[in-house]
């Protein structure tokens, strides 16, 4: 007996089922990374471009989808009724011509198909060199950002070290002060020591910081060699205190003119030091996975029109010999069969349709908003969001499809698409 079966037994309704979250997720997943990588100018706009692009095509798919359901509608409406006709009146040749003229319209639907699954794949290969321009900007940045970090330790390490420096002298300059201050002492004391019978030096002794006019008034009293030997060795080691408190003093000063050099340098590099952590690109990784799962529904369609093209060809074939008469029975049974079959199908492709559309139409919203515009309040209240609703769609028990129609496609229904006609 020859095949007659015209029914979609390669299609489920359960792929409707299957595209409806793969698309939801694709959206929200954009949505992530916009939020995550909107701050960075570049990575905004490929992630704007790749989503506008992802749009496109599911508009595109929905026009396909919509030409599955009308021409399953022909099929059901105009083709079957027209075969059984030419087959109950004997008429093989018009039966032919009925049966070309089907297959011009599948060779259409193929074609279109067979675009959009080439245009899923070239899509994903776009999203795929995205997310590989995303970890080669990481690791860039990454670079510059050690880069950064490091420029801005070796130059507040040199700040450190250098007021470490200023501050060794500071510790310095209190231990000579002090020096000084037990040597102006001692030579204090030594003044009253030899001053004690002469009242008047005795009051000069008290303020005795070798002021010129002291000093000679104490040189032109004290007529002892010895003494003006002494007061001269003390008079010596004091200038040497002073001397190298004036060294340090001015090494300080230096020092103190480089730590405002290096200050202004840290100053400058932490006010352009803006930190860019870029994020892994997860998400356009997971664009890929549930674009790869509707490209292989997709593909899947694709595959059952070529399979009822293959079945058509070899039933005209059939039909245009001498077994037309031993199978045209059995052939009219088929398509009556067939009927309940293909109009499922037509309403699986239409809730399809449904699904790409409002995706089009509400999903992409979200790129209306400037992320950097979003203060940290709303980025992560917006950011939580997003991933609860990634996180519902992810649970099997609550996958809702309400948004592409009644999940049991597969009862028959009517549809409202319209019909036209062979001719």
């Amino acid at each position: 007996m020859a095949d007659t079966n015209l029914a979609v037994s390669q299609w489920s309704p359960e792929y409707v089922q299957e595209l409806s979250p793969a698309a939801q997720k694709i959206a929200l997943l954009y949505y992530l990374s916009y939020l995550c990588l909107g701050k960075f100018s570049k990575l905004e706009r490929i992630v704007r471009s790749r989503a506008v692009e992802t749009q496109t095509l599911f508009g595109s798919s929905d026009a396909t989808l919509m030409k599955c359901v009308s021409t399953s509608d022909n099929l059901v409406n105009t083709l079957f009724p027209m075969l059984v006709t030419a087959v109950e009146k004997n008429k093989p040749t018009l039966a032919v011509k009925f049966l070309e003229k089907a297959q011009v319209w599948i060779t259409d639907i193929i074609n279109d198909v067979k675009e959009i699954v080439q245009r899923y794949d070239s899509h994903n290969t776009d999203v795929s060199s995205a997310a590989s321009y995303v970890i080669q900007e990481k690791e860039e940045t990454d670079k510059n950002n050690a880069k950064q970090d490091q420029e801005l330790k070796e130059n507040e390490e040199a700040l450190g070290n250098m007021t470490q420096l200023w501050n060794d002298k500071t510790k310095e300059i209190v231990e000579i002060d002090k020096k000084i201050s037990n040597k102006t002492k001692e030579i204090q004391d030594y003044v009253r020591s030899i001053t004690e019978t002469d009242g008047d030096l005795d009051i000069i002794a008290a303020f005795v910081q070798f002021i010129e006019p002291i000093r000679k008034r104490i040189y032109g009293l004290v007529k002892n060699p010895k003494q003006v030997a002494h007061m001269k060795a003390l008079e010596a080691e004091l200038n040497i205190l002073i001397a190298n408190k004036t060294d340090l003093k001015q090494k300080q000063e230096q020092d103190q003119l480089q730590i405002i050099d290096w200050q202004k340098k840290v100053a400058r590099l932490r006010a352009s030091f803006e930190r860019k952590s870029i994020p892994d690109p997860i998400h356009l990784d997971e664009v890929q996975k549930s674009l790869s799962k509707i490209r292989g529904i997709l593909g899947d369609v694709l595959n059952f029109w070529e399979d009822v093209d293959n079945r058509l060809e070899s039933l005209k074939q059939k039909t245009a010999g001498e077994e037309f008469d031993t199978f045209k029975d059995n052939f009219i049974d088929s398509i009556q069969k067939a009927k309940e079959a293909w109009i499922s199908f037509a309403v699986s492709c239409q809730q399809a349709s449904v699904m790409f559309r409002l995706q089009t139409k509400d999903a992409y919203k979200f790129l209306e908003i400037n992320p950097s515009s979003l203060s940290k309040e709303e980025w992560e209240r917006t950011y939580k969001s997003v991933k609860k609703q990634l996180e519902k769609i992810d649970r099997p028990q609550q996958r809702v499809t309400s948004t592409v129609g009644p999940t049991h496609a597969a009862q028959p229904t009517q549809t409202s698409t319209v019909r036209p006609g062979l001719e």
